[in-house]
């Protein structure tokens, strides 16, 4: 299907509801990976909403957005200098809290990593 000049991407609609829950307490901290082709448009709407951000590239054609409080994007930018799966069990627990996924998953992703680090 082609897209015509006045069609907003998936992507930025995606990009839209995660602006919605951020604006509405839902979240302190998002993490959204999109195209880079679509990153200007990205880098625009949360500028003219006054909302913080992180870039970091993944893969080839896709980045990692984060935006969100200045002190969760304060937190990420001390420790996510890499890529997401080269994070220690440690900081790959403190990002998973800090977007809000549940506790005790991230406890049982945490073990697991843990025990995959002292078995090699």
């Amino acid at each position: 299907m082609e897209q015509t000049e006045n069609t907003v991407p998936a992507e930025i609609k995606v990009l839209h509801n995660h602006i919605y829950e951020y604006k509405k307490g839902v979240r302190n901290l998002v993490l959204f990976t999109l195209n880079s082709k679509h990153s200007a448009m990205a880098f625009e709407r949360l500028e003219r909403r006054k909302i913080g951000y992180l870039v970091q590239k993944a893969g080839r054609n896709n980045i990692n957005l984060y935006f969100g409080h200045p002190e969760c994007l304060e937190t990420v930018r001390m420790f996510v200098d890499r890529p997401l799966n080269r994070l220690t069990p440690e900081e790959d627990f403190i990002l998973g809290a800090l977007l809000g996924y549940d506790i005790c998953d991230q406890c049982k992703r945490f073990c697991s990593r843990k025990k995959e680090r002292t078995a090699i």
